[in-house]
């Protein structure tokens, strides 16, 4: 009778996932027959919705074909820095569309896919008015960037959102709660083990918006605001993000600058190290309070003592590609093993109230093994595969297939000029179609795998899925037009202008300097592309001012890591993980302030390492 009980409600569950939920149920003095109506009418609309979304969405894809099949092979544009012959102006009109796309999100509240489309807008007027760039430059450029936006990126956010709801369709999400919650039930502890510790591994072993999807979605299920979640998560996100990807920012740091990759990977984890230790009790702090932060410091410091120091000892001896995953990895393991023997004065809930002691023991009952091993199947499973496919050698059998399209009339099209970059450069367009390799695909992957394992059938995956996609349908219009914002930013040369006034600033350049790289990945949503953008600036300008090219250039991608949590894409991703979308200009007012704060720290740390060259010389020759 149990088991039979448990799979009525199962199929109740999966119902729900595919219709949208049931109205009426439950309701005296209504039929069966009157409550399957309004039912299949919401379905109904919701694919009337869906095919209409999908035909708009291949109208502006039929558009961007014809406009990029009609552009001439043979362009050529050169950027200018100073348009107007006075940089504040230039300065200020290049801060237009970020400064549009924040301002809408956080001061005037718009949702974000409308303030998108604005600072869209307003960057294809400054870049065609005020910077001269051919029109159908500057649309080819949006369109190469919104083509990024929907790939890889949104195709990471759909697969984590899909399991997700595949978890809460089947009630495994309870149970990883229990779960949690006998291995701490403290909040503060939570939040520690989630946000910070295996957050870290998903940024290291994918990167991207997973680790943000991933945290968020547990930490709204354990009880968390969705505010609170998509904020922490996003603050949390810092420490790891300069060697995510297995250390994908680094290795393309050393591509455009030429400087030797341990060294560069030595620099930065000497920069990051004190966040490394710091971002625990900054994290705890936040959420909730310097006081009940202090309660649990001997777990904070067991964290930042393990993570900080595998990061050292990973990248002084190994390198940058697996930092990430073995300072997590450890963190983890140390956690949950303080855990069985330590436990705070205290215990708090997710809202900031003690838990009662009687509350807790109930709270308290231990799952067994087979049932709390059922409970992280689905992220166990994820976690899994996502680090296989990270892995080299299923990377390059990927790549084999991967496809690579050079965007016509935009290849080689703009080029880039000194004091930007070394030498005049012609910038590449190409839109690399890795569908195997990429990230998302493996999250697609341990979703459905995780799925059938969870007992659920073709039907109820394609059905969930379909439903997921339509869920986040304005996600994915904001993400694909934040992209378009930066990719027109980049081609124009907005983003060097601003970066060339933080490089006016003289001997106090290394402070500012390392504005440049929070910069550069708030105005992309990425570390590796501030890094691919900035890199060169930040050595040329270095070597201008007699300090160590590899000390500025270490720094554009460790204060880039402030940025990560005020990009857009980065917003978008937190709330749509959170379920809150439409919230972004409170999750970003949330963590504006953090993100400015910690990269003035990362700024007085450069500035004090600058002018002790030879110590900076010692580390990495060390």
């Amino acid at each position: 009778m149990d088991q039979g009980i448990l799979n009525a409600q199962r199929k109740h569950h999966v119902r729900l996932c595919i219709l949208g939920g049931a109205r009426g149920e439950g309701r005296p003095g209504i039929s069966a027959h009157r409550t399957e109506v309004p039912i299949m009418t919401s379905r109904s609309r919701t694919i009337a919705l869906a095919f209409l979304s999908l035909a708009a969405l291949l109208a502006v894809l039929l558009a961007a074909l014809l406009l990029l099949q009609s552009n001439p092979l043979h362009q050529h544009w050169r950027q200018s820095y100073d348009p107007v012959g006075f940089w504040p102006l230039s300065t200020a009109l290049a801060a237009a569309p970020v400064v549009v796309l924040l301002g809408l999100m956080a001061v005037i509240r718009l949702k974000a896919h409308v303030a998108a489309l604005a600072g869209l807008a307003t960057a294809l007027i400054v870049a065609i008015a005020a910077f001269q760039m051919p029109a159908r430059l500057a649309f080819s450029a949006a369109i190469d960037g919104a083509g990024y936006g929907l790939f890889p990126i949104c195709w990471i956010v759909l697969p984590v959102i899909f399991l997700y709801q595949l978890t809460l369709a089947t009630g495994r999400f309870e149970a990883l709660k229990r779960s949690l919650v006998g291995i701490t039930p403290d909040s503060r502890l939570q939040l520690l083990l989630i946000a910070f510790a295996f957050g870290a591994f998903f940024e290291g072993a994918s990167g991207f918006g997973t680790p943000v999807a991933v945290c968020v979605a547990i930490l709204v299920s354990l009880g968390f605001k969705p505010l609170h979640a998509a904020g922490l998560s996003l603050i949390a996100n810092t420490a790891p993000v300069a060697f995510g990807s297995l250390g994908i920012p680094m290795i393309a740091l050393h591509g455009v600058t030429g400087l030797d990759l341990l060294a560069l990977t030595r620099m930065t984890a000497v920069l990051l190290a004190p966040f490394c230790f710091l971002v625990p009790f900054w994290l705890i702090a936040t959420f909730a309070g310097l006081r009940a932060m202090l309660e649990v410091w001997p777990a904070l410091l067991v964290a930042s003592v393990t993570y900080t120091t595998a990061v050292l000892l990973m990248a002084l001896f190994n390198g940058p590609w697996l930092v990430d995953i073995v300072a997590s990895t450890a963190t983890l393991v140390a956690l949950v093993v303080f855990f069985r023997f330590w436990r705070p004065r205290r215990i708090l809930s997710p809202d900031g109230r003690e838990i009662a002691a009687f509350a807790l023991e109930s709270r308290r009952e231990a799952p067994g093994v087979r049932e709390t091993f059922k409970a992280w199947l689905p992220w166990l499973t994820l976690t899994v595969v996502i680090f296989a496919w990270g892995t080299q050698q299923f990377a390059h059998l990927a790549d084999t297939v991967s496809l690579h399209f050079t965007v016509r009339g935009l290849d080689h099209a703009v080029e880039r000029i000194p004091p930007v970059v070394a030498h005049a450069t012609l910038e590449p367009a190409v839109f690399n179609l890795n569908w195997l390799a990429a990230t998302g695909t493996g999250s697609l992957v341990a979703a459905v795998l995780a799925g059938l394992l969870m007992g659920l059938g073709p039907r109820a995956l394609g059905a969930c899925f379909l439903r997921t996609l339509f869920t986040i349908r304005f996600t994915v219009l904001t993400i694909a037009a934040m992209l378009a914002v930066g990719y027109v930013t980049r081609f124009c040369g907005l983003d060097a202008t601003l970066g060339l006034a933080f490089a006016r600033t003289g001997p106090l350049y290394p402070f500012f300097g390392a504005f440049i790289g929070w910069l550069g990945t708030a105005s992309t949503g990425s570390d590796t592309s501030s890094n691919v953008l900035f890199g060169s600036l930040q050595q040329t300008t270095a070597l201008s001012l007699g300090l160590p090219p590899v000390l500025m250039c270490a720094t554009n991608s460790s204060a880039g890591i402030m940025g990560k949590m005020i990009a857009a894409p980065s917003v978008v991703v937190a709330s749509t993980a959170a379920g809150s979308y439409g919230q972004e200009g409170s999750i970003l007012r949330y963590v504006l302030l953090h993100s400015l704060a910690l990269a003035s720290l990362m700024g007085l740390w450069v500035l004090l390492l600058a002018h002790l060259p030879s110590l900076v010389a010692h580390l990495l020759h060390f």
